[in-house]
């Protein structure tokens, strides 16, 4: 998977997918801030990133994340 490929937006609803699978700690989170430098495209990456390590694919497809509505599109429906 190309993720240089997808949108700010696309970046952003699958990082928020994957995150909503995951338990909100502090070690969950800072593991992507020691990969992102302060850059928030490289911290979606990362984020998008473990969720396909974990189940396979981008959270919008597979795994928990296919389960996730996003108020954004929500709203667009």
């Amino acid at each position: 998977m190309i993720l240089e490929e997808f949108t700010t937006r696309e970046l952003q609803t699958e990082c928020a997918r994957a995150l909503a699978t995951m338990a909100a700690t502090n070690n969950n989170i800072h593991q992507f801030n020691k990969q992102a430098h302060h850059n928030s495209h490289n911290w979606y990456k990362a984020v998008i990133n473990w969720y396909v390590d974990q189940y396979g694919d981008i959270p919008s497809k597979t795994g928990p994340g296919k389960e996730i509505k996003l108020i954004l599109e929500m709203e667009q429906k």
